[in-house]
């Protein structure tokens, strides 16, 4: 690890911290600001498209192969964030797997509470199968509060009788909306992006009066059964920590295949920082590995 690279990364995070705790208009405009902040290689194209009625952006570099896809829900809290904002992060990780990615908008709140981002989740993995890919074609991916919707589309997608994708890859997953872990106390002091109060909030305003321990609201709650195998990728020095390793027990209980891979030192949502952290670049080659032994494209 980039000693300076690390030490740079978190001072430019604690300089400008993303709170949850401002109003949802404020979170908006201060995550499109980081919009210009990441970077994308130059051979790689976008373009906006229909999945499953709902609006997408798609991406493909020049080395892509058509017969597979990653599909990516961003983070932001369920209330911010778009695939327009974290592109250089699922770009890039579609890049590594050398397959097209498509990342859905679906739906935040508190405009639109629980369970409208599970639906538009569900629509746009629908919309996958109906444009001819094959499950095991397809992988899911997602960040933070996408991580966490990325599991309960898996569950979601096996409750309504779907087949599964070939294989899930989440970073920094948030699970549990309730927010109580040990992490959220112990590692509050040495998270530079999240904390436990905006998190709390984001939560309410995403379930809206919705039991918090919802399984699809909270997947960490959820029966996993069945699931196809999952790659996790965490932090040390983030709130989220004990979100990630909790929910590999649980998978793991539940008879799913499960790497869970914890990095030391590292922040909340690292690979999106990839540019610059070499960390950041290791996690997508992993991720671009695993997603290889397991997609049949």
């Amino acid at each position: 690890m980039s000693r300076q690279e690390l030490e740079a990364l978190v001072e430019q995070l604690r300089a400008a911290p993303l709170s949850f705790e401002d109003d949802p208009a404020t979170i908006r405009k201060n995550f499109d600001a980081l919009a210009g902040d990441f970077p994308v290689a130059d051979d790689v194209a976008f373009d906006e498209v229909d999945l499953g009625g709902i609006r997408a952006m798609r991406s493909a570099a020049r080395t892509v192969d058509d017969a597979r896809v990653l599909l990516y829900l961003h983070g932001g809290g369920y209330v911010a964030g778009s695939p327009g904002i974290y592109r250089s992060l699922w770009s890039g990780l579609g890049a590594a797997m050398q397959a097209r990615a498509v990342a859905p908008y679906y739906r935040l709140a508190p405009e639109h509470p629980f369970p409208a981002a599970v639906d538009d989740a569900v629509a746009a993995y629908r919309g996958l199968l109906a444009e001819g890919y094959r499950p095991a074609d397809i992988a899911v991916a997602g960040d933070s509060a996408g991580g966490g919707l990325a599991v309960a589309l898996l569950v979601a997608a096996r409750d309504a009788g779907l087949e599964l994708p070939a294989c899930a890859v989440l970073f920094s997953p948030w699970t549990d909306l309730a927010c109580d872990s040990a992490s959220m106390r112990d590692k509050a002091a040495a998270d530079p992006s999240l904390t436990p109060e905006g998190l709390r909030l984001s939560a309410a305003r995403y379930a809206a009066g919705t039991d918090l321990a919802h399984p699809l609201a909270s997947p960490l709650r959820a029966d996993l059964s069945g699931l196809p195998p999952l790659l996790i990728h965490v932090g040390t020095a983030e709130v989220l920590l004990d979100d990630a390793t909790r929910l590999a027990a649980r998978a793991a209980a539940c008879d799913v295949r499960t790497s869970l891979e914890v990095w030391p030192g590292l922040v909340h949502d690292f690979p999106l920082f990839a540019f610059a952290l070499g960390e950041g670049r290791e996690a997508l080659e992993r991720c671009a590995a695993f997603v290889a032994d397991h997609v049949a494209g």
